[in-house]
């Protein structure tokens, strides 16, 4: 089997998203693509598996496992694309039990190997992904470099790193809620 594609991750939060639109539109040299999403994650054993319908008629099924740690983190995944989200969906509910779902508005931006997504993300807010895509000869450690060197261009403090995905946000939010 050959080996899963890697990349190296930041999720931030931002504050100014205009600010951050026109950064990004600047280092891509364009003015990003709008996708329309929706993350249906399952209940998996081990790392997370979500389907994800751009609303289109399109969809990937989507496997990761990434550690959750403030800053650049490896992360390995797979993806297989579908023509039949809403089908695909039914199935793996069915099988595995849905943990939850993300809908969000991305706006993406390409600069080098780093795919920047600016993320309105329903119920949560505004936030900044970089995802550095690996050669097989690189090493995480030059993706971390490569995705330090962007936030600093995009101006990103610690304070406004992320650990996990936002599906744990957005369960952190429901557990606070229901322990009121």
């Amino acid at each position: 089997m050959p080996p899963m594609p890697r990349n190296v991750e930041v999720k931030a939060r931002i504050h100014d998203w205009e600010r951050v639109l026109k950064v990004c539109q600047r280092l891509s040299g364009s003015n990003g693509e709008k996708i329309l999403q929706r993350d249906v994650f399952f209940n998996a054993t081990k790392g997370r598996l979500k389907l994800r319908d751009f609303q289109d008629g399109n969809g990937q099924l989507i496997y990761y496992e990434r550690p959750d740690q403030l800053g650049p983190k490896l992360s390995n995944y797979s993806i297989s694309n579908t023509a039949d989200p809403p089908g695909l969906e039914t199935v793996l509910a069915q099988a595995l039990g849905v943990r939850g779902k993300v809908v969000k508005e991305r706006f993406l931006f390409m600069v080098g190997q780093t795919r920047i997504h600016l993320d309105r993300v329903k119920d949560l807010g505004d936030f900044l992904e970089l995802e550095v895509v690996l050669t097989e000869s690189q090493t995480a450690q030059d993706g971390d470099l490569i995705a330090k060197e962007l936030m600093n261009s995009l101006t990103i403090s610690q304070d406004d790193l992320l650990t996990g995905a936002y599906m744990d946000l957005l369960q952190d939010i429901e557990k606070n809620r229901s322990s009121f």
